[in-house]
């Protein structure tokens, strides 16, 4: 069975929407997601796909009480709290939003695959037996915004990027505009005229 593994889309629809019409195309039938969802508005969004998701807090939880019992609303999704576990073709699959608690589950030896988030960095590797997993983030703000597809039955793993990284550092000149309204309520207008940045 093929698995999606997301995390931190930090309310971003527009990757969240190409992540699952790219996993319904796929035929991926389970999605993981590993926290930093953020707002209650985006389960709308993950509810899209039409599989389970299975989802929990990050650090950047949102309204909590409210994702909680939306939750409960949606009948695909299944919200775990700060720390979930599923079983899916023998495998023990744990998911947990920080990379070092994640760390030390897998020190347990109780889990063949664990998925983690949180440091927006996409990484996979094995400790003590136990498969980890950080798909990167939704978000794209440093690297390009993706999730991890995780194959049950060779444990293969694949990277998939749904756009481009954000520009923080992108040169940004802003217009300004100047608006003047009429005092006459029947005769409302705005005039805009762009004014000349001050130069230093």
């Amino acid at each position: 069975m093929r698995i999606a593994i997301l995390s931190d889309s930090h309310d971003q629809v527009l990757h969240l929407h190409r992540a699952i019409d790219y996993l319904h195309q796929a035929g991926v039938e389970i999605l993981i997601h590993c926290g930093d969802l953020i707002s209650p508005f985006m389960l709308k969004h993950l509810s899209r796909f039409k599989g389970q998701v299975h989802l929990i807090y990050g650090n950047n939880a949102g309204d909590q009480h409210l994702v909680s019992s939306r939750s409960k609303e949606l009948e695909n999704i299944h919200h775990h709290g700060i720390f979930g576990f599923i079983t899916v073709d023998g495998l023990k699959i744990a998911f947990h939003h920080y990379p070092e608690l994640a760390h030390s589950i897998a020190k347990t030896g109780e889990f063949d695959v664990i998925c983690y988030g949180h440091n927006h960095i996409c990484e996979t590797q094995y400790m003590n037996g136990c498969l980890l997993l950080n798909p990167g983030d939704l978000l794209g703000k440093e690297v390009a915004p993706g999730f991890l597809i995780f194959n049950t039955a060779d444990t293969s793993v694949e990277r998939i990027t749904v756009g481009t990284p954000m520009d923080f550092e992108a040169q940004f000149s802003p217009t300004i505009h100047q608006m003047v309204l009429s005092s006459t309520p029947s005769n409302q207008t705005i005039i805009q005229n762009e004014l000349q940045q001050p130069t230093e």
